[in-house]
C-alpha cells in the first residue's frame, strides 16, 4: 500500500514538473502559435494592418487627395466587419490596432473616441460592410470628418485529405465625405496552412 502511494505521489510530481513556460518575442510567439493553431493570432493583426498602412502611403488616388486637401485629413474609422465564418474572430482587435497604427503615423486627425462610439451605433452595415453614400455623408458630417474608412475581413477555407488552407482577406475602403466618392480601396491577404496527423494535431 505504501509503495502504491509513493508511486502515485511520484507520478503527480513528474506530471506537475513537466510544465514549462518562457517569455518569447513577438516573432517567436508567432512561430510557436503555428504549432498550436491555424486561427488568426495577434501577429496576423499587426502585420496586416501594417501592410494596409504601407499600401495607403503609396496609393496614387490617396496621395492626390492629400495634395489637394493641403492638410492632415480628419478621419472617421468604422469598426471592422467580421465576414468570416468564425464567430470569435478578433475584429475588435483589428479596429483597435488600425486606429493605433494610424495615430502613430501622425498624418491623420482621428475622431474623438467617445464621438466615434456614439456615431458607430448609427451605422447599419450592408452585405459588403459599407453604408450607403447618403448615410455615410450624414454620419461623416456629424463627426466633422473629411474621410470615412470602412474595413472587413473574409475567410475562404479549402480542405482536402486532412490538409486545410485558410485564406483571410482584409479589405479597406476610404470615402471622401464631401463628394461622396471613393478615394482608395486596398486589400491584403494572410494564408494559414495546417495538416492534421492521424493521431491528432
Amino acid at each position: 500500500m505504501k509503495n502504491l502511494i509513493l508511486i502515485t505521489l511520484l507520478t503527480s510530481l513528474v506530471s506537475c514538473g513537466s510544465f514549462q513556460a518562457e517569455r518569447v518575442s513577438g516573432d517567436e510567439s508567432d512561430e510557436k502559435s503555428l504549432e498550436i493553431t491555424d486561427a488568426w493570432v495577434t501577429r496576423d493583426t499587426e502585420n496586416t494592418v501594417g501592410t494596409v498602412l504601407s499600401k495607403m502611403k503609396v496609393h496614387k488616388g490617396f496621395k492626390n487627395y492629400r495634395l489637394k486637401l493641403g492638410r492632415r485629413p480628419k478621419v472617421f474609422v468604422a469598426e471592422f466587419n467580421n465576414q468570416t465564418a468564425e464567430p470569435y474572430f478578433p475584429s475588435d482587435d483589428i479596429s483597435d490596432e488600425f486606429l493605433t497604427q494610424l495615430s502613430e503615423t501622425g498624418e491623420f486627425i482621428l475622431i474623438d473616441a467617445s464621438a466615434r462610439e456614439s456615431l458607430l451605433k448609427e451605422i447599419q452595415y450592408q452585405n459588403d460592410g459599407m453604408v450607403s453614400p447618403a448615410e455615410a455623408k450624414k454620419i461623416g458630417n456629424a463627426a466633422g470628418a473629411d474621410l470615412m474608412i470602412f474595413g472587413n475581413v473574409r475567410m475562404q477555407p479549402r480542405k482536402r485529405g486532412g490538409k486545410t488552407l485558410k485564406e483571410y482577406t482584409m479589405n479597406i475602403r476610404m470615402t471622401d465625405i464631401s463628394r461622396g466618392i471613393e478615394v482608395m480601396r486596398t486589400r491584403t491577404r494572410v494564408n494559414k496552412f495546417s495538416e492534421q496527423s492521424k493521431v491528432g494535431w
